[in-house]
């Protein structure tokens, strides 16, 4: 009589799953707050992430998170460090007369604040894989045919490209270096100046052939997008003839939120129901400068009542792991 062995078999669905921030300065508070009341909602959800991706404030989060960071240390970073960070003294203003001739802000403050969060640590050293934008003004290429300025995605996957060496904070000070807010750092301004929304380039390093890490199918990722809030900005007229004086206000605003829409469009149409944006809209009187620290109380209570239902619900169908029926 042969005795059959019962042969209990229990898999796990495969799945890939990416964080991305966008930019946006001091309403990063949002996406802080956000992310906080996502983790109440579901527990455990974050700790699932395989990559996290940001632009500047939103690089601050994924380096933050990726360190070890709570998104309540990070609603901290941005509510009580905020106002000094965008602290602009009457002696910096007479300097740079009232920033014609030199940035709004120094990066002091800011520095200072990243290396007490993040310390020394490396990009190689952080929890989680992360994928950071910045553009670099001169790449220093020693052929004359190729140097030049380019967008420059920091990252601590393996490949003759890691950046894994590199300081954490001093990754943070590159994506923030905002034109006209902050000083250029080592030649590196902010990454808003290619994809404030960072999502297609976060999917695009996923599908990197020489790492490990990869994903074994597109099928497989999982990316959730966060905004810092959308404001309900528009340019009336079906006809302006206008020149740089009349576009030159307008013209950043269209270009920042022209980019964030690009790469929606292109992950929703290649992930479809795999991929959820949360792009809350702000009340009109809301639409906020990315230095605007005296609207804080204003980002909380918008951040507060977000309707995150959604997204939730998302995150239990899509991202949770699943388990297949044991096989007997």
């Amino acid at each position: 009589m042969h005795v059959g062995l019962r042969r209990v078999c229990t898999f796990r669905m495969t799945r890939y799953r990416i964080v991305s921030f966008d930019g946006g300065g001091i309403r990063g508070l949002v996406t802080a707050i956000v992310l906080e009341r996502l983790e109440a909602a579901v527990p455990g959800w974050l700790d699932g992430a395989d990559l996290l991706a940001g632009t500047s404030t939103g690089g601050l989060i994924a380096l933050g998170l990726a360190h070890g960071l709570q998104p309540a240390a990070l609603r901290d970073l941005y509510e009580l460090k905020g106002p000094r960070i965008f602290d602009d003294s009457w002696l910096d203003d007479l300097r740079d007369l009232g920033g014609i001739t030199g940035a709004e802000y120094d990066n002091r403050a800011l520095t200072c604040e990243l290396r007490l969060a993040l310390g020394d640590t490396r990009l190689r050293d952080l929890k989680k894989k992360v994928l950071v934008a910045a553009f670099d003004l001169d790449n220093e290429d020693p052929d004359p045919q190729r140097r030049g300025w380019k967008p420059k995605f920091f990252h601590n996957f393996s490949g003759s490209d890691s950046d894994g060496n590199t300081p954490a904070y001093k990754v943070g000070l590159y994506t923030t270096a905002a034109p006209t807010y902050f000083p250029s750092v080592d030649g590196y301004i902010d990454g808003g100046m290619v994809a404030n929304n960072p999502a297609m380039a976060a999917l695009a390093q996923s599908q990197d052939r020489r790492s490990f890490s990869r994903p074994p199918r597109l099928d497989d990722v999982r990316m959730i997008s966060f905004s810092t809030g959308r404001s309900l900005y528009r340019v009336d007229g079906s006809r302006l003839d206008w020149g740089y004086g009349q576009w030159a206000k307008p013209l950043m605003s269209i270009m920042f939120e022209g980019m964030m829409g690009v790469a929606d469009y292109q992950c929703r149409q290649i992930l479809g129901n795999h991929y959820f944006r949360l792009e809350p809209v702000n009340p009109m009187h809301l639409a906020i400068a990315l230095d605007d620290v005296k609207r804080i109380p204003d980002l909380v209570a918008f951040a507060s009542v977000v309707d995150l239902d959604d997204a939730a619900k998302w995150l239990r169908e899509q991202w949770m792991p699943l388990e297949a029926p044991q096989a007997q």
